[in-house]
């Protein structure tokens, strides 16, 4: 199946008044409830015509609601982050640590994309 026919116009509103409008596909998503702080959390994970990666976040509890959205993409070995407005660069090398950190991986462990897959899959379960 051709992955550019899954394709479709999303957009996703955020708090910083800016939407995040893309062409894209569902990758991954979850939502939990924090019985403690009465807070639902929606997350969900596109991918884009691009090959780039869009993270949605949104917890709400009671009235309030918060809306963000992250686009993810490679610029040569620099990893950029843009929310719409602003946009960080991050060194590969760095994410990855980050990364390693976040998952519990060994310091020598370098997360592949379908090792990040399978991690998806399994908290989606």
């Amino acid at each position: 199946m051709n992955a550019q026919k899954t394709m479709e116009d999303i957009c996703l509103k955020q708090d910083n008044g800016c939407d995040f409008a893309f062409s894209g596909r569902l990758f991954s998503e979850c939502s939990w409830y924090d019985e403690s702080q009465g807070t639902l959390t929606r997350q969900k994970l596109y991918v884009t015509e691009n090959n780039e990666q869009v993270y949605y976040i949104v917890r709400s509890s009671g009235q309030e609601r918060s809306r963000h959205a992250y686009k993810l993409f490679m610029r040569g070995d620099v990893c950029v982050i843009h929310n719409g407005v602003t946009e960080m660069a991050l060194q590969f090398d760095m994410l990855m640590l980050a990364v390693r950190g976040l998952c519990g991986l060994d310091s020598g462990a370098t997360p592949s994309l379908s090792m990040v897959e399978e991690m998806l899959k399994a908290a989606n379960a």
